[in-house]
């Protein structure tokens, strides 16, 4: 039996559009893939969803609950890993939709682990650091069950950090009896963290940028790029290719963007930034929206905020020769079809942003070892493995003309299928 659309698949809480999108690429490379109906059906859902309640003394005195969440979506390959994130708009939906593309990020990029994601819906913006470490710990006890170096390995994400992965690491440790270094990544290098963790993601980016434009071919010296998100990811794959030649001609927040079709001067936006907190109103630069950033005339777009933002409505809009996917889900699938018919390469969120969880496995193996690394063999070592991944896809898109997304997919989705093939059906 070979895929077809499962028809009798179970309705589930997670069904959300998010995680409905995430199927949505499954079932399109399973089809392709002649990918066997029932594991294809297995793959469609995650392993375990947890959902808990989680009560917190606030700084007034009276408890507020709040809803967490922590999702295995497949563990064939080893623990789980994903990372949690504090969000209003967290549910569990998108929580499932991340794990899935986790276990295809992991799978393509050769990590022994599968996909897990995390998260609590609140404002962390409005709650004091006090309150943050005992919403955090209160949450950590509630999903110690799940948790071990060799169980589920969590990581920061939207607004989560090292901080946060301290507490859950001393929260872990306290239960436990001993520390346990190894049941979080990115967690501060005081701890067991890794060097170069914190800017990985971002890195990994700006490498997969070079990469596709040396596969694009791409004649310009210096490259123009917008990038959508000035946080984390974003600001540092900017300083990244900033430093190799590229021109930043633009940048946004969640405030509003700026432009500068000569190039910004990113080194000093982003002391402007750590000054201000916010992008708006840097000297010579003109202000922008978002919508117009994605319609910024340059060579390569990378949208790095939130998902959804490329879709069906805006994509003709794009004036870009190549999207680098730093955020998870910033293209719809209707979007994708439509960028790759145009000539326009995609590298998807699976690939571009793989450079956090890889730099999450060199710190999980570091701990276990007690063997620490250079910052300049962990970045090393990053380039090697996301300059392999990006050829892999890149080889398989043009020799089988699969758009890259599917390329991707394919990798990691043909990975798990032959590990689950190989360790059978229990019992």
């Amino acid at each position: 039996m070979v895929a077809t659309m499962p028809s009798a698949a179970p309705l589930m809480e997670c069904e959300t559009p998010l995680f409905v999108m995430a199927q949505r690429q499954l079932d399109e490379i399973a089809k392709e893939m002649g990918l066997p109906t029932q594991l294809h059906e297995r793959l469609r859902y995650p392993k375990r969803s947890l959902t808990v309640t989680v009560p917190v003394r606030m700084d007034d005195g009276l408890v507020q609950t709040f809803t967490g969440y922590r999702v295995h979506h497949d563990v064939a390959l080893g623990p789980a890993k994903g990372g949690i994130r504090f969000h209003p708009e967290v549910n569990l939906g998108e929580v499932a939709a991340l794990a899935m593309l986790m276990t295809w990020k992991c799978a393509l990029m050769g990590l022994p682990y599968g996909g897990a994601k995390g998260g609590i819906r609140c404002k962390p913006w409005k709650m004091s650091l006090g309150e943050q470490e005992r919403l955090t710990r209160r949450y950590t006890s509630e999903i110690i069950n799940l948790l071990g170096p060799d169980k589920d390995i969590p990581a920061p994400d939207m607004y989560t950090n090292e901080q946060t992965m301290a507490w859950i690491m001393d929260t872990y440790s306290i239960n436990v009896g001993h520390t346990v270094p190894s049941v979080v990544t990115g967690k501060p290098v005081a701890i067991g963290g890794s060097l170069g963790r914190h800017e990985a993601t971002g890195r990994g980016v700006a490498y997969c940028v070079r990469r596709a434009v040396s596969h694009a071919g791409l004649k310009s010296e210096a490259p123009s790029v917008a990038v959508q998100g000035f946080g984390n990811v974003g600001s540092i794959a900017a300083k990244q290719l900033h430093a190799h030649g590229y021109k930043v001609v633009a940048v946004s927040d969640v405030h509003g963007g700026i432009y500068n079709p000569q190039g910004l001067d990113i080194p000093r936006l982003l002391a402007y930034l750590s000054e201000m907190g916010r992008v708006t109103g840097f000297p010579q630069a003109t202000a922008i929206n978002n919508q117009e950033l994605l319609a910024t005339e340059c060579d390569i777009l990378v949208p790095a905020a939130l998902g959804n933002q490329i879709r069906e409505d805006n994509v003709d809009s794009l004036k870009c020769k190549i999207v680098v996917e730093g955020a998870n889900g910033p293209t719809s699938p209707e979007a994708d079809i439509y960028l790759h018919e145009k000539g326009v390469l995609v590298v998807p969120d699976i690939l571009a942003n793989a450079g956090g969880v890889t730099v999450s496995y060199f710190e999980w193996v570091q701990g276990l070892t007690q063997l620490f690394w250079s910052e300049e063999e962990v970045n090393d070592r990053l380039e090697q493995i996301m300059g392999r991944a990006c050829d892999r896809v890149f080889t398989l898109s043009k020799e089988s003309n699969l758009r890259t997304r599917m390329a991707a997919l394919r990798l990691g989705v043909s990975t798990i299928a032959e590990a689950k093939r190989l360790r059978g059906l229990y019992p």
